[in-house]
């Protein structure tokens, strides 16, 4: 059996870029300073982590002078949706999954072996 968490996009899974990817997936598109204010990160962090999501082909970046200031606008691309929903997907197998393990537990009275430095 493969674990859910195999299923997790190494490019999403990340607070930022999943939370990136969350905004976009309403709005037409978002600017830089809207998405930096709304996920409490700094200029470098976030575009650090558009440039992760660029790269991957998850949001496409447009820069624009308007007028004399100059704005970053982000837009998510068709694939930066199917990564989302593919790792909403595994995000709900995974609490399927611990919620079945919970489950289990309750309904037989055992519990699972654990190593107790880890507890």
């Amino acid at each position: 059996m493969i674990h859910p968490s195999e299923q997790l996009d190494d490019d999403v899974h990340q607070r930022v870029r999943l939370g990136i990817l969350a905004l976009l997936n309403n709005v037409t598109r978002a600017d830089f300073a809207h998405l930096k204010s709304t996920l409490n990160t700094s200029d470098g962090n976030l575009g650090r982590h558009l440039r992760v999501l660029e790269d991957a082909g998850f949001v496409d970046i447009t820069k624009v002078v308007d007028g004399r200031r100059p704005r970053t606008w982000v837009k998510i691309t068709r694939e930066g949706r199917t990564a989302l929903r593919r790792e909403i997907e595994a995000l709900k197998e995974i609490v399927a999954f611990v919620e079945g393990e919970s489950d289990r537990v309750r309904q037989t009275g055992r519990s699972l072996a654990r190593d107790s430095s880890t507890a």
